[in-house]
């Protein structure tokens, strides 16, 4: 724990990246002791960089006692001195993004950036980032804590578990979002609901959520109306939940509705990657222009981005559009969250991505896994949750098994390996297709020369 008035210091990799401005807008609201003082943004692209200082700069404008901010393209004197890290980077950007898309969408599969062919891609660029960043902190910062966002969120936590142990905590705001949802539908105050989620990242399921020790998801799942009444619900209708007896996190209709979501977006007039790239260049222009309000730009982006998540998926299943309060983001509440817990050593209830342990039996103590954690100074400790069902072990065995091909390639650098870890997931359906995907992704991302 600090020192009562000591500095404590964060450190954001991906520091020019759209979304760094809701991390600095959280850390602008606390004002308890162990607050970050400090913020260092580091990216490759300083012209971002100077884009999101501005941002941050009127935020701050008038708040007392904002936090520092410097910026820097030097990864290692970003490091020096950091109490915490926040790895928020994307290799090969949002061209890179948009790109794993279309390959994946030619061969009629699946490309989203952390599901299927698209996330295997993904994987197999940031990887290599993803290691030599946690050697870097293991070398140059080895007491501080590496808060991982980068997607695809587990596969790359558990990269950086390999060097950094449990020093590096890997989250996501979906969980957060799914059970303040069925919350809110039942009428809970989501701070007092015990939430019972198991899986992997993007790809977990809510079992349970209790108030005052009774579970109130059957309630939930037994009232069309409820179940109606809330994103998930229409998502994946009301009688495949039933069937479930579970409610899953979103990511998982590009499973359970495969077919529809690839028809939909093959059939859109831009991919969400493609969408987004163009969308914030737009805003990094208009950001660096003098003439006007950098963060009345990063307000009306980010609004239409929020708006439009998942677009395609929601059209598909007739869900409508997303409600007001499902528009604000969360993983940097969550960020925030985990942070105060370590540095003040208050005990805290997150969902987490952290090494398996004993949690569930079916996957190895090193597999990274998305559950309940209890939070410390000491770092995130998996709560033991019962046995995942049979239909819901099987696609996390498949998926684990996946992320662990896409390692080994890494490491390898094994061309082999790479397209095993394309054909083995359950969204490519053919050997051959894995083969062209691999002949795709290298054509497309020249950070995949590795591969031999």
């Amino acid at each position: 724990m600090r020192r009562k008035g000591s500095c404590v210091r964060l450190t954001i990799l991906g520091g020019g990246g759209f979304r760094v401005p809701l991390v600095y807008g959280a850390l602008l609201g606390d004002r308890a002791e162990g607050r970050v003082t400090d913020v260092v943004l580091h990216d490759l692209d300083a012209g971002r960089l100077s884009a999101v200082a501005r941002v941050l700069a009127e935020q701050a404008a008038g708040v007392p006692d904002a936090p520092a901010v410097t910026a820097t393209t030097d990864l290692d004197e970003a490091l020096r001195g950091a109490d915490f890290v926040f790895s928020a980077i994307r290799v090969g950007g949002l061209e890179g993004r948009a790109a794993d898309e279309r390959v994946a969408l030619d061969e009629g599969v699946l490309g989203q950036e952390t599901v299927g062919a698209g996330g295997v891609a993904y994987g197999l660029r940031t990887v290599p980032v993803a290691v030599d960043i946690a050697r870097r902190v293991a070398r140059i910062a080895p007491d501080a804590w590496l808060i991982n966002f980068t997607n695809p969120a587990g596969l790359v936590t558990e990269a950086m578990s390999r060097h950094l142990g449990d020093r590096v905590i890997g989250i996501c705001d979906s969980p957060v979002g799914l059970g303040r949802r069925i919350a809110r539908v039942l009428g809970a105050d989501p701070r007092e609901a015990w939430i019972d989620y198991v899986g992997l990242n993007h790809l977990g399921w809510v079992r349970g959520l209790r108030v005052a020790g009774r579970d109130e998801l059957p309630r939930l799942l037994a009232d069309p109306e409820l179940l109606g009444s809330f994103e998930e619900g229409r998502l994946f209708g009301a009688d495949w939940l039933r069937s479930l007896g579970a409610v899953p996190n979103e990511y998982l209709h590009y499973y359970y509705f495969n077919r529809e979501a690839v028809r939909s977006y093959r059939e859109a007039e831009k991919t969400r990657g493609a969408f987004l790239r163009d969308q914030q260049a737009g805003f990094y222009e208009e950001a660096r222009r003098a003439d006007g309000s950098a963060l009345a730009a990063w307000d009306r982006t980010r609004a239409e981005r929020e708006a439009t998540y998942m677009a395609e998926n929601r059209e598909t299943a007739g869900a409508g559009e997303r409600e007001a309060d499902d528009l604000s983001g969360g993983y940097e509440k969550v960020a925030l969250a985990l942070m105060r817990a370590i540095a003040r050593d208050e005990r805290a209830t997150l969902i987490l991505n952290v090494r398996n342990r004993n949690t569930l039996s079916v996957l190895d103590t090193d597999a990274v896994i998305e559950v309940p954690c209890l939070v410390d100074a000491n770092g995130a400790h998996p709560v033991a949750v019962a046995p995942l069902p049979d239909h819901a072990t099987g696609v996390v065995c498949a998926v684990k098994a996946v992320e662990r091909e896409v390692l080994a390639a890494a490491e390898s650098g094994s061309r082999a390996t790479a397209v095993k870890a394309f054909a083995l997931h359950p969204l490519v359906d053919s050997v051959n297709v894995a083969r062209r995907l691999l002949d795709g992704y290298t054509a497309a991302h020249p950070g995949l020369a590795y591969l031999v």
